[in-house]
């Protein structure tokens, strides 16, 4: 019995692995994240709106909304949803480090270094470029999504007015041993992506689940994260604030957005720094996180990221309710610590936040590393957010 278990479960992280493989294959710019995304909403019944159209918002009800074709709000609301209920949320962003392409009629073209990446991982590989560009056709201007899927650059050549990124032909793939791992370019962070798209859509067909909600579930997926998120489609803009100002109004109630803020909980998902077996001296060593172990909540007092013994206390109770184990991570004293989408949005709206991140290695490489049970773990625990989020804050006694 236990080894039909032990196959069992080694087959659904597999299935789940080769599925996100697909996501991440096809992301191969913000913009093809979205229309992945878009395609994949719309083949589970959401519909798309639009911010310059009036809306008109259903109980037990999905939708979707962009901005720049390079960030993507979904959200299904609750079925017992009234203005003033809160938001169940999960952000992460469509972006990635790599380089950009920035000149134009040259033979040999300048590239910008977008984000933080790892660059001598990007010299000598095969390279082709992905992303959309703006054409004038029938009087209009239209985008196109561009991405050529071979390899036919190591230096930048001939472009026009366009925003195009450089990236790697090698698809993602499976490997390991025991296919245990992960090697994929984009990992950080469009595991996050697939992982809360995904639980969002499954949460929506468990049963009457939303039926009975009485949120609105939601995930943020912006652009620009990589640099600071200071775009009017990054974290930092309004886009967040003016969708959840918009289906919390009311003409009966006209503080429902303020009365909804303190009712929500947003999961900031990006990736963690797993314990690398030859500088593990780089992590506290209380605080090392390892694959296949769960995915790490991140803590840090200088508000690099949001969690709190609130948010994290929420989180734990429903991951054990659905089975699946936590790491934590806190840097090191003498370490730069990263940040995230999490303090800014947490800091902008007011809303409880915590920050959390399945495990990977070589961060920020053209070609990054993870394992494959991250997949599966993340994706049940969002999807067990979404669902059990309600009835778990109604336990806590401190706002």
């Amino acid at each position: 019995m236990q080894s039909l278990i032990m196959k069992s479960s080694k087959e659904a992280v597999q299935t789940a692995a080769k599925e996100f493989l697909q996501f991440v294959n096809k992301g191969v710019s913000p913009y093809h994240v979205v229309e992945e995304c878009k395609s994949r909403l719309l083949g589970a019944g959401f519909t798309e709106l639009k911010e310059t159209e009036q809306w008109n918002i259903k109980p037990a009800s999905k939708y979707f909304v962009t901005r720049n074709y390079s960030s993507i709000i979904a959200f299904a609301v609750g079925g017992h949803f009234q203005p003033g209920n809160g938001f169940t949320m999960i952000g992460a962003h469509t972006d990635s480090p790599c380089l950009r392409k920035t000149k134009q009629g040259c033979l040999q073209v300048g590239v910008e270094c977008y984000g933080g990446g790892i660059w001598n991982t990007w010299f000598d590989r095969d390279l082709t470029i992905a992303g959309r560009v703006m054409v004038k056709t029938g009087g209009k201007l239209v985008h196109r999504l561009v991405y050529v899927p071979r390899p036919i650059m190591r230096i930048p050549h001939l472009i026009t007015d366009v925003c195009l990124c450089l990236a790697d032909t090698q698809p993602g793939a499976i490997g390991g041993v025991f296919e245990e791992f992960i090697y994929s370019p984009r990992l950080d962070n469009l595991h996050s992506c697939y992982c809360a798209l995904q639980a969002l859509m499954d949460s929506c067909i468990s049963g009457d689940s939303l039926a009975t909600d009485p949120n609105i579930r939601m995930v943020t997926l912006f652009d620009n994260e990589e640099v600071g998120s200071e775009s009017a489609q990054g974290a930092a803009s309004n886009l967040t604030e003016l969708i959840l100002s918009r289906l919390s109004s009311s003409p009966t109630n006209l503080t429902a957005f303020q009365q909804a803020v303190p009712r929500s909980f947003m999961i900031s998902a990006d990736m963690a720094h797993a314990l690398h077996p030859n500088y593990q001296e780089k992590h506290d060593e209380n605080h090392r996180p390892a694959f296949h172990k769960g995915p790490v909540v991140k803590f840090n007092s200088n508000q690099r990221y949001a969690t709190t013994a609130v948010t994290a206390s929420i989180l734990r109770e429903i991951a054990s309710r659905v089975g699946v184990p936590l790491q934590d991570v806190m840097v090191r004293n003498d370490s730069p610590c990263g940040t995230t989408i999490g303090p800014i949005l947490s800091s902008r709206l007011g809303i409880p936040v915590l920050d959390i991140g399945a495990p990977q290695l070589a961060m920020h490489s053209i070609r990054e590393m993870c394992c494959t049970s991250g997949v599966l773990q993340s994706t049940n625990l969002f999807k067990g957010f979404f669902e059990l989020f309600p009835t778990v804050r109604d336990m806590v006694t401190v706002d």
